[in-house]
């Protein structure tokens, strides 16, 4: 038994010793022009490696660098380089035959360089692609290739990479990191599983999952595809498709599956657009947006159209469709939105991604809002315009009569703390410097008419100027604040009494008030229009033509309905 037992050991040890010694005896290094020449050809590209060496145990060639030339169109620099190379081989044929089968190939820690240039060609196109032509025709001819450039390996991976992709024409480069790329059974004339991830900027992650191949012989950009996308947490102040130094910027979450055939890819799917940031000034939307989103994409044209698509925030729903061009350095869309009877409160938390801040402790209660809207420009400096209109909203908390006291007074009303908005429209330009509305107009039961047009800033300040048109008819049996004393109402009541020849409690009726908006959206400030309100009381209360101006100081009638009126607003001497 003893003697057995040593043996065993006997042949376990020479065993040890031939794996440990045998690397050595087989000059592994005959066979790198061989895999050099192998690789150039099959890629179409100049293959470098460094010095190899045989583990038996792993069975496989390990080389110290690598290195793959980039087309010379685009670069003298590599387009691939790692700082090691480890090759799978069948280890009976190499040791006795000196035969090289591979079986696998790794490359560890690569740096991998995408560049686009204006002719809309990337520089991995050539890749493969004369050699993947070449086995095609042999294959329709019936013939069987021994040529160097043949190329089939069991399992191919790029693990612990990093990816820079870029124009040429520009130095702007984006860098992903954690890239590893897994093929199985691949071939340059078949199709193959792939499996791509990566790590996207601040956290954010990528991955590609399905079936390639087999590679376009004209350019293998072109090479089909068909695979599941995932992308969490891409946060797009970092990739450039928003401005990141106006602050703009969102967190983009997307769940798809892409096709391509042909030139032609098509991505269906749904993503999901959080914290989003759109204009300067403004603040990361509290609400996420959900959009169903079908797009086709010319791969030749880099452009595209987006499909009919539906865009979600809460329950409120509006409607996409439109064309996207990436062929320049930024990409430019032009998309069209249309929406009809969204819930206004759905909507409230997404405003302040739009610059839009509602007065403190206000908030939208009611109503339905109709936008449609056209999305335009380059996506880092989006401009979005077209028309918005709110119905039968209400904004609780907000007491407009409060803020608006000089004309609530003088009209004799109270909005209560809850304004209650009939219709509100408006032209709106939105753009990353701020927002600007155009023929706004609203009607407001409690008080008549607002009109006028402004500006939000990029810091959120109001420059709006106004007309209100008082509707409330008081009534003959109305007590009008316009007799009961000294103040603004009281005195402008008899003076329009007086002047019109009718009574206080009617003569505030059908008047016009300009007045401007100033402060901020979330602490809005109403100021009586005091250069255009004696021409307005003129106008529209006396009948007569409205005052011209005059650089001149001139000196007042007190008598004079206009004169007293454009006193009222003027600061007391201490």
């Amino acid at each position: 038994m003893g003697s057995k037992l040593r043996v065993v050991l006997i042949l376990v040890g020479v065993l040890v010793v031939l794996i440990l010694v045998l690397p050595f005896l087989i000059p592994v290094n005959q066979f790198r022009p061989t895999i050099e020449e192998k690789a150039s050809a099959a890629l179409g590209r100049k293959v470098q490696l460094g010095n190899l060496s045989l583990s038996l145990l792993s069975g496989s060639l390990s080389a110290e660098n690598l290195s793959i030339g980039d087309d010379p169109k685009f670069s003298s620099s590599p387009f691939l380089t790692a700082k090691s190379l480890q090759v799978g081989v069948e280890l009976m044929p190499l040791i006795f035959s000196k035969t090289l089968n591979i079986t696998g190939i790794t490359i560890d820690t690569p740096q991998v360089t995408l560049l686009h240039n204006s002719a809309e060609v990337w520089n991995f196109s050539s890749l493969g692609g004369q050699t993947a032509k070449a086995q095609a025709k042999q294959a329709r001819e019936g013939k069987t290739s021994n040529a160097a450039a043949d190329l089939a390996v069991k399992k191919l991976e790029l693990k612990n990479g990093k990816i820079i992709v870029g124009r040429t024409e520009s130095r702007k480069r984006s860098t992903y990191d954690n890239l590893t790329i897994t093929a199985s059974d691949f071939s340059l004339t078949s199709q193959f599983p792939v499996t791509v991830t990566a790590d996207l900027p601040n956290g954010g992650k990528f991955k590609l999952a399905g079936a390639a191949g087999p590679i376009d012989q004209d350019d293998s950009s072109l090479t089909p595809l068909n695979a599941t996308l995932t992308i969490s947490s891409l946060n797009l102040a970092s990739t450039g498709f928003l401005d990141s130094s106006e602050g703009l910027g969102g967190i983009v979450d997307l769940d798809g599956r892409v096709t391509s055939s042909g030139g032609q890819a098509e991505t269906k799917g749904t993503v999901k657009l959080s914290k989003a940031l759109l204009v300067a000034g403004g603040s990361p939307a509290g609400v996420p947006v959900d959009v169903d989103f079908s797009t086709k994409y010319n791969l030749r044209k880099n452009s595209g159209v987006l499909n009919p698509s539906t865009l979600k925030i809460g329950s409120a729903a509006a409607h996409l469709n439109g064309k996207y061009d990436a062929s320049g350095e930024a990409t430019v869309v032009k998309i069209d939105t249309d929406a009809k009877d969204m819930p206004a409160k759905d909507l409230q938390a997404f405003l302040p991604a739009l610059g839009i801040k509602l007065p403190k402790g206000a908030s939208l209660a009611a109503g339905t809002l109709n936008s449609d809207l056209t999305i335009t420009g380059p996506t880092n400096k989006l401009v979005i315009t077209g028309n918005v209109g709110l119905f039968n909203g209400k904004l609780a908390g907000f007491d407009l009569g409060a803020k608006m006291s000089a004309i609530s007074a003088l009209a004799g009303l109270k909005t209560g703390q809850d304004l209650e908005i009939e219709k509100l429209t408006t032209n709106l330009r939105m753009a990353p410097e701020g927002l600007k509305a155009d023929n706004f107009s609203a009607s407001v039961p409690a008080l008549g008419t607002l009109m006028g047009a402004g500006t939000v800033d990029a810091k959120n300040h109001l420059d709006f100027k106004m007309v209100a048109t008082v509707s409330k008819n008081l009534g003959s049996g109305t007590t009008a604040p316009a007799s009961t004393g000294g103040g603004v109402a009281g005195v402008l009541g008899g003076l329009l009494a007086k002047a019109a020849g009718s009574s206080p409690a009617t003569a505030v009726q059908g008047l016009r008030i300009p007045f401007l908006v100033q402060g901020t959206t979330s602490d809005p400030k109403f100021v009586p229009d005091v250069s255009g309100l004696a021409s307005e009381m003129l106008k529209s209360q006396l009948g007569g033509p409205a005052a011209p101006h005059n650089t001149q100081p001139q000196q007042q009638n007190p008598s004079n309905p206009v004169d007293a009126l454009s006193g009222l607003f003027k600061k007391k001497k201490p």
